[in-house]
């Protein structure tokens, strides 16, 4: 946390919470009156570096390609790379102090999303280039708008998925399926070694399942890590003892569980669907939704780094707004990673790519319709309290068994 008690640290601090109401009129409206001039374009084509650190480009290259194929005026090339959450922000925070600025745009998800703005490396985007975003928030779906507004003024969503918790198994290898967080203790007890999930500070499964335990077992405070999670940590250090170890990634999980070296592991929609159409995980796998759930929702936003050259800013937020329009949010659906995908309304299946729409068909469930209408939805935690439950998960739980 900063140590600053004033400004920037507390400004950033009550920006995490929640956009302003007055943000989110002028948003809704597409007002933009008041707002800064946004940098202009290019008088010559520029390389766009872009960094992936939360496997969103499975959902996006494709659109960003055709924003590339169809702008050869403002974009000479668009470098992709990908890079684990974790080491960005330092990354970033080198980089910026020696002067330099070697990543114009980040894909992200709620975790370095969480961890930059705490540490001061990227940009405020709204409101002063809000008139690149006409009738944002009312363009969303509403739960995705609920999302959109953890990212207070630096970062816009990009894609959306409900999520989970939700228990994956082997059913070949479990009869008797958890549908309890006591039920889950008691079968990884009765089978050590056999569950297995990924650190929450790089794994979406991962802090789907953090954040979803203090709904499941009624904690005092689900959105309060630090003083409202008493029964979350005491569960996850009880079950710490039947887990070996946590790998660092989701890959990794799936891997493992494709394998048949583990038979369990907590998961979201897309880890589920996408590994099975892969070839990760077999098709025959299964998924459950615990009793009395609750949906905590995820998003992959977008987001750019302090230090970027305003030439390279402009066309940055100009691909941004690209998107967001329907053609490229069709992409979004892929393979179903982050099912079903699409942000903004409006946008079918029967809009996707054909590989798309044959892979969902085909390794898509039809329960999730009457699981996410079944089930109440809540946002992720916000940033700031994100940090903190990584931090104490590290701590509490992970400290000797991370790899």
């Amino acid at each position: 946390m900063s140590n600053n008690k004033k400004c920037p640290g507390e400004l950033r601090r009550q920006t995490l919470r929640l956009v302003t109401g007055a943000a989110v009129s002028m948003f809704a409206l597409g007002s933009t009156v008041g707002m800064a001039q946004v940098p202009a374009m290019p008088k010559r084509p520029v390389t766009i570096n872009i960094v992936d650190v939360a496997g969103n480009l499975a959902l996006t290259q494709g659109a960003i390609e055709a924003y590339q194929k169809s702008h050869p005026k403002l974009v000479s090339k668009i470098n992709l790379t990908k890079a684990p959450a974790p080491e960005l922000p330092g990354k970033l925070k080198a980089m910026q102090a020696a002067g330099r600025s070697d990543i114009d745009m980040v894909l992200t998800g709620t975790d370095f999303l969480a961890a930059g703005i705490e540490q001061g490396v990227l940009m405020k985007i709204l409101p002063a280039d809000a008139s690149k975003f006409p009738n944002l928030m009312a363009n969303y779906q509403p739960a995705a708008a609920k999302m959109q507004e953890l990212a207070g003024d630096y970062g816009i969503e990009v894609t959306f998925m409900p999520a989970g918790p939700l228990v994956e198994y082997n059913p070949e290898k479990v009869k008797d399926v958890p549908t309890t967080p006591a039920e889950l203790l008691a079968w990884c007890k009765a089978h050590p070694n056999r569950l297995i999930y990924a650190r929450p500070a790089n794994s979406g499964p991962g802090r789907t399942f953090l954040m979803g335990l203090p709904y499941l077992l009624g904690d005092k405070d689900p959105k309060d890590p630090v003083n409202g999670w008493d029964k979350t940590w005491a569960y996850l250090q009880e079950l710490n003892s039947c887990i070996e170890y946590y790998p660092s990634g989701t890959g990794a999980v799936m891997k493992e569980l494709g394998e048949g070296s583990r038979d369990m592991t907590p998961t979201v929609t897309g880890w589920d669907l996408n590994p099975r159409a892969l070839g990760i995980v077999p098709k025959s796998f299964k998924v459950a939704p615990f009793k009395g759930m609750t949906w905590v929702n995820d998003a992959h936003y977008m987001v750019i780094p302090k230090g970027v050259a305003p030439d390279k800013v402009a066309v940055v937020l100009d691909l941004m707004a690209y998107l967001l329009t329907p053609h490229a949010q069709a992409y979004t659906y892929d393979e179903g990673y982050f099912y079903p995908g699409p942000a903004v309304k409006g946008v079918t299946l029967a809009m996707a790519p054909q590989k798309s729409q044959e892979s969902i068909k085909e390794y898509g469930r039809p329960e999730y319709d009457g699981w996410l209408k079944e089930f109440p939805h809540t946002q992720s935690l916000p940033p700031d309290a994100q940090v903190k439950a990584f931090a104490l998960w590290d701590q509490k739980v992970g400290a000797k068994k991370t790899k």
